[in-house]
């Protein structure tokens, strides 16, 4: 990696919590965290065009590797001019490895010191094949901003052995990852494992950097069953505590307002994660009043906005909550896509008030403020 390419500048930390305020500089701009990341999983969010993930406010997103590795290739994305070019998003992107379908994929999927073995049972069950180095090699093709290390992420609960044996193999993939990966114009983010031990999330971070120098840390194997006061119980005095304070810290796969909120103020720069979409999709919104669920009868005739306390171009359009409520029960599609394009609004702009609070120093009064109010309900 070029280190001129990549640097993370922070600007601002809270007086009295953990929370900062930085800018991350990639090849394809600037990234001001605290930052959530929509997922584009097949190089696409869901139904709403680029031009409109932008405007909503969207600096980075998030693609899948394992999804685009298989359908339409690795080879092709290339022969395309990469990612970049291929999706039409001329910002910055983050692709995973292909670790959560480790997890997702359980008895289709077979590990051992080598690499992974997948049954792609959401394709054409062919056999696939994965070292880190082959990962590595998938990701330098695509071309993304920043990649991330090949993981095994275990879910929860698990016996502490298992957990073990999971964070060992993820570190050892780490290292040939670190020593596979040449793009000078990609960063290689490690991942920190452990499950909800943190003895061995400390030792994951220590293994990592005694590899060498990698420009940001994932911490994955969060969200994965275990409540939200489970995962910060660990989560907190890891990221407020040992993570390197120079270094973007991006916890992975979670995205719900509150954990947000209480993510940032652990110490936390970036977050990413489908719940905006899929619940969007699924008929729901999120508001300064909690969650919204669409589907109920009590939205028929309110002529309102989805929350009269939000700026985005769904409440300021015109949208009716009757309207989006017929949208959803009829099965029009306009009724998800609008949803989504709230719901991604809603937590950009969510990280945006968090930012400014971080600079202002009131992160602490910030953090109570959402604590107490209707939006922290249902999450």
């Amino acid at each position: 990696m070029d280190s001129s390419l990549f640097r993370y500048d922070i600007i601002a930390e809270d007086p009295e919590t953990h929370a900062r305020a930085g800018v991350l500089h990639t090849p394809h701009g600037d990234i001001e965290t605290p930052i959530f990341m929509p997922v584009g999983t097949k190089a696409t969010v869901k139904g709403i065009p680029w031009e409109t993930v932008h405007d909503l406010g969207a600096q980075i997103v998030l693609s899948n590797t394992y999804h685009l590795a298989m359908r339409p290739g690795a080879d092709l994305i290339a022969e395309m001019g990469g990612l970049h070019a291929f999706m039409n998003w001329h910002h910055p992107i983050l692709t995973d490895s292909g670790g959560f379908q480790v997890f997702s994929h359980g008895d289709a999927v077979k590990l051992s010191d080598e690499g992974v073995r997948f049954i792609a049972t959401d394709y054409d069950g062919s056999h696939v094949f994965w070292t880190p180095e082959d990962n590595m090699a998938i990701a330098e093709k695509l071309g993304s901003d920043i990649c991330m290390q090949l993981d095994q992420c275990i879910g929860y609960p698990a016996a502490r052995r298992d957990v073990e044996r999971a964070m060992d193999l993820s570190s050892r993939w780490a290292e040939r990852c670190y020593k596979a990966h040449t793009r000078p114009d990609q960063a290689l983010f490690g991942i920190v494992q452990g499950g909800m031990h943190l003895d061995l999330r400390v030792r994951s971070l220590e293994r990592l950097e005694e590899m060498g120098d990698f420009p940001g840390y994932g911490i994955g194997g969060y969200s994965v069953g275990e409540d939200h006061e489970t995962m910060f119980e660990s989560l907190e005095p890891l990221a407020a505590e040992h993570m390197p304070r120079a270094k973007p810290r991006y916890l992975m796969g979670v995205g719900n307002p509150t954990t947000l909120v209480r993510g940032v103020a652990c110490g936390i720069d970036m977050f990413d994660c489908v719940l905006p979409t899929r619940t969007g999709r699924m008929g729901s919104a999120f508001s300064h009043e909690g969650r919204l669920n669409f589907r109920n009868a009590r939205f028929a005739k309110d002529p309102g906005p989805i929350d009269p306390a939000c700026t985005c171009p769904v409440c300021t359009g015109g949208y009716s909550r009757a309207h989006i409520r017929h949208m959803v029960t009829q099965h029009e599609m306009l009724g998800g896509i609008l949803l989504s394009m709230h719901n991604i609004y809603f937590l950009l702009d969510l990280m945006r008030e968090a930012r400014a609070a971080i600079i202002e120093g009131r992160y602490g009064a910030f953090v109570r403020a959402w604590m107490d109010s209707p939006a922290a309900n249902d999450y």
